[in-house]
């Protein structure tokens, strides 16, 4: 879970919030342009928070209808870690909030950490993080688990759920989302 809550701060490209937006589910399509650049779209399912306050709520609420989804600021910071941003959307779906965004990169290191060695794409992941496809090999050992590619694959590709997601006890953001803001 530890794993999955970074993955989501950096995927949701949420730099600095206090950890209170979770997705049931994040997916992720990798399309390699050489063995090291290539562009990521990312998926996010039924956002919502965690928050135990409505201090908090609101937070989230303003970290991600204003700086996840129209900030400037944070395309110059993702930019300055290597992600240039190309698109990001929020989107209602049955009553659910979810979310998409697009960035290039040019190392593939800076993915989540995937790491290309020896002719293949590995990334690594705690045991109880909870990878729902891939079309990659998962791997296991006694400490944590790895998605391994081999080269020839262009799309790597990935799914995850939040274990820790709790789909009574998180608060809805859906009925917050304006589409016309």
């Amino acid at each position: 879970m530890k794993k999955l809550l970074s993955v989501l701060i950096l995927a949701s490209l949420v730099l600095s919030i206090n950890g209170c937006l979770v997705p049931e589910k994040i997916v992720y399509t990798i399309r390699m342009e050489t063995p090291k650049s290539g562009i990521v779209t990312m998926q996010f399912y039924n956002i919502k928070s965690n928050a135990t306050s409505d201090e908090e709520f609101n937070e989230d609420k303003e970290n991600l209808f204003t700086y996840i989804a129209k900030s400037d600021k944070l395309i110059s910071q993702l930019k300055g870690e290597g992600k240039d941003v190309v698109t990001r959307d929020l989107l209602l779906d049955d009553g659910k909030l979810n979310g998409k965004a697009e960035y290039r990169f040019s190392n593939i290191e800076k993915v989540e950490g995937i790491r290309f060695e020896d002719g293949f794409y590995y990334l690594t992941l705690a045991l109880d993080d909870s990878v729902i496809s891939t079309n990659g090999q998962i791997i296991n050992s006694r400490n944590y688990k790895r998605i391994l590619w081999d080269k020839s694959i262009k799309v790597l590709k990935f799914e995850m759920y939040s274990s820790g997601f709790n789909d009574k006890g998180f608060k809805a953001l859906a009925p917050y989302y304006n589409t016309k803001n």
